[in-house]
């Protein structure tokens, strides 16, 4: 891994990777669990990353391999970055099959929120968006929350039914972190002019939808809206 490593240490923080830990939920048992932070933050990581956007994929095999959780960012970030600038259609998929080969490895919130809408949403956008049904329903919460994280990108582009399908795949879900992923998505579709496919998803699934999720989506709504769906 060489240099990139080296600058993320150097400019390490015990003290916020502590913060980090308790923030991201690395506790026995939580869904952090067993995650490695040195405390770095966001803006000074992006900094660095612009440096290294070349990297192939066996370094950021060896960034994605390793248990810490800046080391991991900073391959998706570089991944992004690549996914922006790739120049013919087989390089797209390479870094999305190399992606979707390292899902394993993206396995907390942050990560997939900084990736899955630009690399996954970006390429499925003209492609076949199957897999991210098939990823909706397995069992991996981190799998899960990247396919409907995936569809922010086809939100941008004006396109809402995938978001409300996958949406309703993960009504079910147990877990807090995929209720508000949900929630969010279905915000964002109703700020991109989604009002009537949001709200109509609302009232249709108003007993099944996990109340972080109905507070999430409907943020940005009128008092009015608001109470009309917190009371119905």
């Amino acid at each position: 891994m060489g240099k990139i490593t080296d600058e993320l240490q150097a400019i390490a923080s015990s003290q916020r990777a502590k913060i980090s830990a308790r923030f991201f939920k690395t506790g026995k048992g939580q869904y952090g669990e067993g995650d490695v932070f040195i405390g770095v933050t966001n803006p000074d990581l992006r900094a660095i990353c612009k440096k290294y956007l070349s990297l192939e994929f066996d370094k950021l095999q060896e960034l994605l391999d390793n248990e810490v959780h800046e080391y991991r960012m900073a391959a998706l970030i570089i991944l992004v970055e690549q996914m922006k600038k790739a120049k013919t259609s087989q390089k797209l998929t390479e870094i999305f099959n190399f992606y979707i080969d390292n899902t394993y490895r993206i396995n907390n919130w942050d990560l997939v929120d900084c990736s899955a809408r630009d690399v996954v949403g970006f390429y499925l956008f003209n492609s076949n968006r199957d897999i991210l049904y098939n990823m909706a329903r397995t069992e991996n919460l981190w799998t899960q929350r990247i396919s409907i994280i995936a569809t922010h990108y086809f939100i941008n582009k004006k396109q809402f039914l995938d978001t409300l399908k996958i949406s309703e795949i993960l009504l079910s879900h147990k877990h807090d972190l995929i209720h508000k992923a949900v929630g969010w998505m279905l915000r964002e579709a109703w700020k991109k002019g989604a009002e009537e496919q949001v709200e109509d998803f609302l009232e249709h699934n108003i007993g099944k939808i996990p109340r972080t999720a109905l507070r999430y989506a409907i943020e940005k709504m009128s008092d009015e809206r608001k109470k009309y769906f917190m009371t119905l």
